[in-house]
């Protein structure tokens, strides 16, 4: 059997040759998605491997966060052998050798041909091929436009309210070898720029017509995994950013989708780039988080040294101008009870996109957890910094003493869990939104994971009010985002098990919020659909928690769930206009098949009359893998 290269070329180069030589001779191309087209092996050599040193997550996938065995299968070969070799499952994998790595992927996703044929044959013609960047971005960054509002006017989205109420499918693109979507594209003009992370490619789409065509692909050496920011050089050059998952931000001309520069941020083999990087005059500006805290609970990682920090780039070089450290580098504290040392303090990653503030100079991001002890006094905090320096100027602490690694879940005692502190993981992890009272006076929002909606003066940081839905858990409360329109914040809810099972006080809905006083105007709580063959397209279908961040488009709100329906809300009552099951087969205008499932993360933007989502998010356990990019419009005739 061949095993796969190590570097990260030679893994393209792999996957590269052996799709040509399989086309070349006729091979039938196969996709497996969210599950294998047939059951794995159970005498294959790789079982055992698998059983050693995969089993004992990715079999609990809901009680370790982990990706499923099933999803797993339906990944490519580059993606599970960068996890594996450079990635975050690097420590498990590090008992193997080559030859057994190759072997272990070989059982897990087969041997793959993938068929990207599709590109070629998408290009634009001659009239739709150059992106016309001379208009204002529509869709910038994660929040949209200044202070994160991630609302559309009826003018930038060529959608009305009233068109919201009887949507058809316009088209799916459909991405072979994808189990997880999500990159929120940025749209300029008729250009939309998307990210398909796992196939480690960009695409630059023109939207301006009844199907979208390709404009240009770049491709990145590994997976790309944030969302795309969308800006100008000094000079007038536009350009657009995001990073992968080697935790390096690449800057592209939007124009040609020509690399500018790359500059690697990542302090740690553990950290991570989430938070989608913001472009402002000369800077860029990019949020570092980091994966230690799936991985610490293993005795046989050294635990814990990582931490979050905060960058400013400058645009012409990628080189970094100031860097600010949520905390100081971690020491040996004491004897984990093996002779081996506990190291600390840890955590504080920065999983948010950043909100900038260019009135008072600030930037507000929002850190997690301690990783080990002793929990810093940054951790699970809103904090802001000085735009000019990264210095910072105040923060609020939100949760004190939250010490949590996901395996200590399971295993309390194993040697790195925490013998102090809270087991909660109640990061900010939804990006901040800078809201405007009645009377004139600016609100800085952050939801929790704790289930918590914070407001708080953005001058000082002090507390104005708070609401909670709720008392959180590690994929529950208020996660990756919400939306405000003027006069109410958008705050969704998801429910996921903690430490202590499901708060039953806690409802998974979609809460409007007056920013002026956190009063509740309205709740939507959704129902668990489970008829029919739902069970089969949506192992958990009754994980209807709202993860993802909704958006204001004209006088409605839209959000997505865990089990993978779209719904839009008139933003006055909460009136449920229309709903999408997305968790079905597709054929896509690319003629790739594909599948929906779970909407998590940030994907829902509009333009052209074009209502998009990302449908499929495997990462997490128990939601449903997917493989499709989904365009509604208003039906014909309405």
């Amino acid at each position: 059997m061949m095993t796969l290269p190590r570097t990260r070329l030679a893994v393209g180069a792999f996957l590269s040759l052996a799709s040509s030589l399989a086309l070349a001779q006729g091979a039938a191309v196969s996709v497996n998605l969210g599950g294998p087209n047939s059951p794995p092996d159970p005498n294959h050599p790789g079982k055992p491997l698998y059983d050693k040193y995969c089993a004992t997550c990715h079999d609990h996938p809901i009680e370790t966060k982990s990706v499923p065995f099933a999803t797993l299968r339906g990944m490519r070969h580059g993606t599970l052998h960068y996890a594996l070799t450079q990635g975050k499952m690097k420590l498990q994998a590090s008992p193997m050798k080559e030859a057994e790595i190759g072997t272990l992927l070989d059982f897990i996703a087969g041997r793959q041909v993938m068929d990207e044929s599709w590109i070629a044959r998408m290009q634009c013609p001659a009239n739709r091929a150059k992106p016309d960047l001379t208009k204002p971005a529509t869709v910038a960054h994660f929040g949209f436009s200044a202070g994160n509002p991630r609302a559309l006017t009826k003018e930038q989205s060529g959608l009305a309210t009233d068109d919201f109420k009887n949507l058809e499918l316009a088209w799916a693109l459909a991405f072979p070898g994808t189990t997880t979507l999500r990159a929120q594209p940025a749209i300029v003009g008729d250009t939309l720029f998307y990210s398909a992370g796992e196939n480690a490619k960009l695409f630059a789409l023109n939207i301006d017509g009844d199907t979208p065509c390709v404009q240009w692909t770049y491709t990145a050496e590994v997976p790309l995994r944030s969302g795309i920011g969308y800006g100008q050089m000094p000079g007038g050059r536009k350009v657009i950013t995001f990073n992968d998952v080697a935790t390096r931000i690449h800057l592209v001309d939007a124009q040609t989708g020509k690399l500018i520069w790359k500059s690697h941020v990542g302090l740690y083999d553990l950290s991570n780039a989430t938070g989608t990087p913001v472009i402002h005059k000369d800077r860029v500006f990019v949020p570092l988080s980091a994966s230690e805290i799936n991985i610490g609970g293993d005795d046989r990682h050294l635990c814990c040294k990582t931490h979050g920090a905060f960058f400013a780039l400058d645009i012409r070089t990628g080189k970094k101008l100031w860097t600010y450290h949520t905390m100081e580098e971690a020491k040996p504290i004491r004897d984990r009870g093996d002779g081996q040392m506990m190291w600390g303090p840890s955590g504080a990653p920065i999983w948010t996109s950043p909100l900038l503030d260019e009135k008072r100079g600030l930037i507000y991001v929002g850190t997690g957890e301690a990783t080990s002890a002793p929990a810093a006094l940054t951790t699970d905090s809103i904090l802001a910094l000085e735009m000019k320096t990264g210095k910072l100027r105040w923060k609020y602490q939100a949760t004190k003493d939250d010490i949590f690694l996901t395996a200590c879940m399971r295993n309390p005692k194993a040697l790195n869990c925490p013998r102090q502190g809270l087991l909660l993981d109640h990061d900010f992890g939804a990006t901040f939104v800078m809201g405007k009272r009645a009377d004139g006076r600016d609100i800085l929002l952050a939801g929790q994971k704790s289930g918590m909606l914070w407001a708080l003066d953005p001058d000082t940081g002090s507390l104005v009010w708070n609401r909670e839905f709720g008392k959180g858990s590690p994929i529950g409360g208020i996660h990756w985002g919400m939306a405000y329109d003027g006069e109410r914040v958008f705050a969704p809810i998801h429910l996921f098990p903690g430490p202590d099972g499901i708060d039953p006080n806690q409802k998974a809905g979609l809460h409007a919020v007056r920013v002026d006083d956190g009063k509740v105007l309205w709740s939507y709580e959704p129902q668990a659909d489970c008829s029919g063959d739902r069970p089969k397209r949506v192992p958990n279908c009754k994980g209807v928690g709202l993860t993802g961040a909704p958006t204001v488009i004209d006088g409605v709100v839209v959000e997505g769930s865990a089990d993978a329906f779209l719904r839009v809300f008139d933003r006055t009552n909460g009136t449920l206009l229309w709903s999408y099951d997305t968790a079905r087969p597709y054929l896509g205008v690319n003629g790739v098949e594909g599948h929906g499932g779970a909407i998590d993360n940030a994907s829902i933007v509009a333009s052209h009359g074009l209502l998009f989502v990302n449908s499929g998010y495997g990462l997490m356990g128990g939601q449903r893998a997917g493989n499709v990019f989904l365009a509604f419009r208003k039906k014909a005739g309405n």
